[in-house]
């Protein structure tokens, strides 16, 4: 697939105020400062689509944005969240929760993670809740660029490893970077399949 339109559709703070359009959602999540706004715009070709900042933390609402006139990509808040109030915290962990359990239209997330550490506990009891829920999901190990290619490799083993403590079976999973574009095609092709 192809991003030949990419334009910002509307924010919302629950699933009863997002676009009203009845179309596929694909989702993007990830702990604060995982790289899901620069992931975004390398997917849309589009650098100032979503706000992109060095402070962790900036998204504070769901943003759909209209892709190909056919589906919407969904920009969710990260969860781990930066230095907020007990009570913000509490409120965009509702808001998260408000849309991935109740948006009929999502059809897939995906859980953006840092390929340069160990997957975080934070991480792991996110996609633990996803399973509980019966939510489908993919991951997305995000900053590829960031090791050499044998330590990536190595990184991303040792996370399925971690992984596999918890889960049968791994869901897809895809390595990204926004700097060199790698990834790109392939997370483009996978949301095609099920449109």
């Amino acid at each position: 697939m192809r991003i030949f339109e990419a334009k910002f559709a509307g924010s919302s703070t629950r699933v009863a105020t997002k676009p009203g359009r009845k179309l596929p959602e694909f989702a993007f999540i990830g702990r604060s400062n995982v790289g899901k706004s620069s992931l975004i715009n390398m997917l849309c070709g589009n650098s100032k689509l979503a706000k992109t900042s060095s402070t962790p933390g900036k998204t504070k609402l769901i943003n759909h944005f209209l892709i190909n006139n056919s589906w919407y990509l969904v920009d969710l808040p990260g969860y781990g969240f930066a230095k907020i109030s007990k009570k913000e915290r509490e409120d965009l962990r509702k808001m998260i929760n408000d849309y991935i359990l109740g948006s009929e239209e999502m059809v897939l997330l995906f859980v953006l993670v840092d390929s340069r550490h160990d997957i975080q506990k934070i991480d792991l009891e996110f996609i633990s809740g996803l399973g509980e829920n019966g939510i489908p999901f993919a991951i997305i190990f995000t900053k590829g660029d960031k090791l050499g290619p044998n330590a990536l490799k190595a990184q991303i083993e040792k996370d399925k490893a971690i992984l596999l403590e918890q889960w049968e079976e791994l869901p897809a999973m895809f390595t990204s970077s926004s700097e060199t574009g790698a990834g790109k095609q392939e997370i483009l092709d996978y949301i095609e399949q099920y449109i």
